[in-house]
């Protein structure tokens, strides 16, 4: 039983499926938002721990420094290789995922501070790293796999080709939906996303001060 806001809401969803639109859309709306994603990749640049192990599985070539001499890292390379190798996949989740949920114990102390009711928890693999262990709901978005992989397209995220592989590395999203508590489905128009954003918001919302109520 909750002692007190935030009310903790995972987002997650496969590759192209539109959850960080959705997150954003959330945020916009009053939720603090918790970026998975964007925390992973602040570490793999600042924490030496995780930089000294991202060497020693990848080599130390896959670090450089820039014109301003910071660190830069070849994610082009990594996803290569842990998206056809999931030891290497597996040792590189382990190395950080502890990592990020140390940073997400710290938002929700934040949250609670500030007195916001719902703080979403964006990740992509969220439930295979175990990152829906504590949240209060989960929501998936789900999406056409052709508008997936066009949407990934059109990000830079790689070929058709590479956008399958790295899908088919994720679980499938029908699996994400049968564990999930709420699902949102994107049919690829903005404005229908955002509305069906809202309706969700409404839903949380309501499940956020009912919790609350029955302390």
């Amino acid at each position: 039983m909750r002692h007190s806001y935030p009310f903790l809401v995972g987002v997650t969803g496969g590759l192209g499926s539109g959850k960080s639109m959705v997150c954003h859309f959330l945020s916009k709306m009053g939720c603090a938002l918790f970026e998975s994603d964007r925390v992973a990749k602040e570490l793999q640049l600042h924490d030496p721990e995780v930089i000294l192990g991202i060497k020693s599985l990848f080599g130390s070539d896959v670090y450089s420094c820039d014109a301003s001499g910071s660190l830069d890292l070849d994610r082009k390379k990594i996803a290569s290789e842990v998206f056809s190798s999931s030891e290497k996949l597996l040792a590189l989740n382990r190395l950080i995922h502890p990592k990020v949920y140390g940073e997400f114990r710290t938002a929700v102390l934040n949250a609670r501070n500030r007195g916001i009711k719902i703080l979403v928890k964006e990740a992509a693999i969220l439930f295979e790293s175990g990152g829906n262990e504590g949240l209060d709901a989960v929501v998936v978005v789900a999406a056409d796999l052709q508008e997936r992989v066009e949407r990934a397209v059109q990000k830079g995220m790689g070929t058709p080709e590479e956008i399958m592989r790295r899908i088919a590395a994720q679980w499938p999203q029908e699996k994400l939906m049968d564990k999930a508590d709420y699902v949102l489905f994107n049919r690829g128009s903005l404005d229908g996303l955002k509305k069906e954003t809202e309706s969700l918001y409404l839903t949380l919302l309501a499940a956020a001060e009912s919790a609350c109520d029955n302390l």
